[in-house]
């Protein structure tokens, strides 16, 4: 019986990568084991599934293409949500100049984009949370993200962002404080 994808070490994965014969099953069983937990990264930073696929596919290209020079100088999640956090940002920034509307409103549009989901009820605290996110500047928000749903450890988000662990440390400290007036109605 095969191993389930998600057992599967990360050293295995890019180690048979580079082997031209092991290539494409190794991608296979790389995208099995990480693309939920980058679908849902994305997600919530970009709000629409339609979005979000696309953005996974175009890090799910990127990953393709530069697998074989990974030097695993850090944990292979690790580099892949750097790549899923920079597409998704840059997904952002075109969507704000191609809409050309000021960063307030740009918070505005990814709410209406939230309330507009089809099961969206403004009475489940789940909706209510992520309202409160949306309303987060970017970096928080990615930082609050990677913290409090993927659980990710400082280290960790610090080679994700390229920011140090006490910088890391005070963003999602701000970002608590920041959701919690939101939803206490402050």
């Amino acid at each position: 019986m095969p191993e389930p994808p998600d057992q599967i070490d990360d050293h295995i994965i890019v180690a048979s990568f580079k082997d031209e014969k092991l290539r494409e099953a190794s991608f296979t069983r790389l995208v099995r084991k990480y693309q939920e937990r980058l679908y849902w990264h994305i997600r919530r930073m970009v709000v629409e599934h339609e979005d979000t696929n696309d953005i996974l596919q175009n890090v799910f290209i990127k990953v393709w293409k530069n697998l074989g020079e990974f030097r695993e100088e850090s944990n292979l999640y690790t580099w892949l949500y750097r790549i899923g956090t920079n597409e998704s940002l840059t997904w952002i920034e075109q969507q704000k100049r191609r809409t050309s509307v000021s960063l307030s409103d740009n918070e505005d549009v990814f709410s209406e984009r939230l309330t507009a989901q089809r099961d969206f009820d403004p009475n489940k605290i789940e909706w209510k949370l992520q309202q409160a996110i949306q309303t987060l500047p970017e970096k928080q928000k990615v930082v609050f993200n990677l913290r409090y749903y993927d659980e990710m450890p400082y280290e960790d988000m610090s080679g994700v962002l390229g920011t140090s662990v006490g910088a890391l440390k005070a963003s999602y400290h701000h970002a608590v404080k920041k959701v919690e007036a939101y939803l206490k109605g402050d």
